[in-house]
């Protein structure tokens, strides 16, 4: 990789010891920031990727966001540039890390932040289904094992930040209401000072996100602020100290997209880290609107990556961080090397289990069940052979299961289903004779560009028999996005099965563009 260009950026600092790094003196020149870079146009982590966190050890960088409902919880990836990410394996993989019972849409684990310190990772969150309180996990590889969480009780809200101060001393900050911070016995969670407000951000509703890192002189505090949709915003602080005072940067925001032209809008809750060539950047999420006025986002909040200069003391967005063209290939599925599967509140090693030439699937203890992986590809086909001889199954894509299209199997009968919030359909039915595969294509609108009816794209529900494929329904996007849904999530593609037992033949995901 050609050298970067270090324009006005803080001095390299000491390697591998996370935010609590320290540099050399930032050089403040008199005139004011560029206006901020360009933002990217390609998430470096595309579908249900929210709330990036970073750090790196050595030349490698190390990611984890939010996974709500989904478990295994909390994906790990690492990357050697910043743009191109293999998935790694998850933080919290045993029911002794997860909330027990149900958890709803859109609960369990929320933002967490990443950080390395004298050979040891650290990764605190918060699962707002088993509380109270943070949840903080430690491994001496992030492939894991990761340990069991260590809770931290006595600090409420959401988004906690781990940073290390110049003598040593944990400080976990967090957003309730405000950015709260208290110096935190990271063996015990116990919190060893009473908790104060650092900064209430520049106006916007929802501070939150809050990260710390040392750069020359300053103490920067990065949070989010706006909710995250479409006033969704980064801005930054500065302080003497990791505990302030702080100072607003005179030219807040580091980072929006409101009221901004461009596919990538609702930016927000970035996570900044120093290459080891003393450069900067930073990771965020975004969500890609498509189809009519006012627009639907179905994949979700996605993870998009830039670079990070220093101007006057404050850091100033810089050039997109994009991914290389990949070659489309077919993705792996359930327990296969590489797979991102995962079960909506529950383990998918509970309800789904490898025989001879397929899965069995059964229900959960809680019910009707859920296994899948995230929708990454604005065009998408996935694809299996259910038998529901002995129960009731199906192939579906979703948001929910309140919000989705579903190709359910019951005997040899196959219907196509759509469920919108209290509302659901049949839009079609035929046999499914041994040896049918059905199919969900997630295709572009075919609406015109200007017409109020073209949503984000289309969903094509199939079967393909014997005697040849038929067509069963024909869904718009729209009515699977969190526009319509709400939430934190996106759209997930896989198996149900809500009684007795299913055999998986062949599932297959494959996506483009």
């Amino acid at each position: 990789m050609p050298a970067r260009r270090r324009r006005g950026r803080p001095p390299r600092g000491l390697l591998g010891r996370g935010p609590a790094c320290h540099t050399r003196g930032v050089t403040e020149p008199a005139e004011a920031p560029p206006s901020p870079g360009r933002l990217p146009e390609r998430p470096v982590l595309p579908g249900f990727h929210p709330d990036p966190t970073v750090c790196r050890v050595g030349d490698t960088f190390y990611l984890a966001c939010s996974s709500f409902e989904y478990m295994p919880g909390v994906p790990l990836y690492r990357s050697a540039d910043l743009s191109c990410w293999e998935r790694i394996g998850a933080v919290m993989e045993r029911p002794s890390q997860l909330a027990p019972g149900v958890v709803p849409p859109s609960g369990g684990v929320y933002a967490p932040t990443l950080r390395h310190r004298d050979g040891t990772f650290h990764l605190v969150t918060t699962d707002v289904s088993n509380g109270p309180g943070h949840l903080l996990m430690t491994a001496s590889d992030p492939a894991g094992p990761w340990s069991d969480p260590v809770r931290i009780p006595d600090a409420g809200g959401i988004d906690p930040d781990l940073a290390w101060d110049d003598a040593g001393r944990c400080l976990l900050t967090w957003s309730e209401g405000a950015i709260r911070q208290a110096v935190l016995d990271p063996a015990t969670g116990a919190l060893l000072t009473e908790p104060r407000t650092l900064w209430s951000g520049t106006g916007g509703r929802d501070p939150e996100a809050p990260h710390l890192y040392r750069a020359g002189r300053w103490w920067y505090l990065v949070i989010a602020e706006g909710g995250t949709g479409p006033g969704h915003a980064v801005t930054v602080a500065r302080g003497p100290s990791p505990s302030g005072p702080f100072e607003a940067c005179p030219h807040n925001p580091l980072l929006t997209a409101r009221g901004l032209p461009g596919p990538v809008q609702n930016t927000g809750h970035a996570d900044l880290v120093e290459r080891a060539d003393g450069s900067w950047a930073a990771v965020f999420l975004g969500v890609r609107p498509r189809g009519s006025f006012p627009g639907w986002h179905v994949l979700g909040r996605e993870t998009f990556a830039a670079e990070v200069e220093w101007r006057g003391g404050w850091p100033v967005l810089g050039a997109p961080i994009e991914p290389r063209e990949r070659p489309v290939r077919p993705e792996p599925g359930p327990g296969e090397a590489g797979a991102g599967w995962v079960g909506a509140g529950v383990l998918p090693d509970r309800v789904l289990r490898r025989a001879r030439d397929h899965w069995r699937m059964t229900p959960g203890e809680d019910g009707p069940v859920f296994v899948g992986r995230r929708q990454e590809h604005t065009e998408a086909v996935v694809s299996a052979e259910i038998g529901a001889r002995a129960g009731a199954g199906a192939l579906e894509v979703r948001i929910d299961p309140r919000h989705r299209v579903a190709l359910e199997v019951e005997g040899d009968r196959v219907r196509a289903v759509m469920d919108v919030g209290p509302v659901s359909a049949v839009l079609g039915e035929c046999g499914a004779p041994p040896g049918t595969v059905l199919e969900l294509r997630v295709e572009p609108p075919s609406a015109p560009p200007y017409s109020r009816e073209r949503g984000p794209d289309v969903i094509v529900a199939s079967v393909r028999t014997p005697d040849g494929d038929t067509a069963l329904a024909r869904v718009d996007g729209r009515y699977l996005s969190t526009e319509v849904a709400g939430g934190f999530t996106g759209r997930m593609v896989g198996v149900s099965c809500r009684s007795g037992s299913i055999e998986v033949r062949g599932l297959d995901y494959r996506g483009g563009a």
